[in-house]
């Protein structure tokens, strides 16, 4: 299997979360493409992509006919996460065309990346603690900084990650506390035969002090299954992309994020 795949394998079965989290929510397959609807009018939980077949010019048309049709009975905006590994060298020349006809821009782009286990690190790790999202103390937390450090509606983020329930699915929060206070948050999918890293997160007044990496490690060593070796991926923020690459991170995939006009 390329590497390629087992991320973007990975990053589809994370996603079901926002499908899962609020108990409004869908989750629909058709031929080539699988939509996620969080039951909120959010376009970036709102998630559509390819199922893991590789897409022709033709086929992306039709799927994204298809996902219209699904979202426009929601009455809901929407998005669309493309693998580049999914598209031969002319489908992806012509990919930004192809979904601008369907009503679609381009809104970010972001390597796939691996790595078969983290770097040792290179200076002392920040002290943090590291709790699982677990009770209503976690989940105000993990709610609180997504609304921060991802620019999220703050009702928004309720919806999604404020319920118990969100938190019974593959989906595994960890917030880093420093003293009383919580300063960084991370997520961890165990799917494709990987542990995927999401929604690594630090308050503004702790970034840049070794926090999010020491949260990462601390996470990553609950998740660990120590009887095997699982390689880790992620989808990279610009911002991230430095940190990643010192842990040991490489790509090997690029994503575009595209949303309703």
């Amino acid at each position: 299997m390329r590497d390629f795949r087992v991320v973007e394998g990975n990053l589809r079965t994370a996603m079901r979360f926002f499908g899962e989290a609020t108990g409004t929510g869908d989750i629909q397959s058709s031929e080539g493409c699988q939509m996620i609807y969080s039951g909120l009018d959010y376009g970036v939980f709102n998630i559509a992509f390819l199922d893991g077949t590789p897409a022709t010019e033709r086929s992306l048309a039709a799927i994204l006919e298809t996902c219209g049709r699904y979202y426009r009975g929601h009455r809901a905006r929407w998005s669309f996460w493309l693998c580049d590994g999914l598209l031969d060298a002319t489908v992806r020349r012509r990919a930004r065309e192809i979904f601008a006809d369907a009503g679609l821009r381009p809104i970010s782009q972001a390597p796939g990346m691996l790595a078969l286990d983290l770097a040792p690190p290179a200076r002392p790790l920040a002290p943090i603690e590291c709790r699982p999202v677990a009770d209503p103390l976690t989940r105000a937390a993990f709610t609180e900084l997504t609304t921060i450090c991802f620019d999220i509606p703050p009702s928004v983020a309720q919806s999604v990650y404020s319920p118990e329930a969100a938190w019974h699915g593959a989906y595994r929060g960890f917030v880093g506390f420093v003293g009383s206070r919580p300063a960084s948050i991370v997520a961890f999918v165990r799917a494709a035969g990987v542990l995927g890293v999401y929604s690594l997160g630090t308050l503004p007044e702790f970034r840049r002090l070794g926090y999010g990496e020491a949260l990462l490690r601390a996470a990553h060593a609950k998740m660990q299954d120590p009887s095997q070796s699982e390689p880790i991926v992620l989808e990279s923020t610009e911002a991230g992309y430095r940190l990643y690459r010192r842990l040991g991170f490489r790509d090997v995939t690029k994503f575009t994020v595209f949303l309703t006009k």
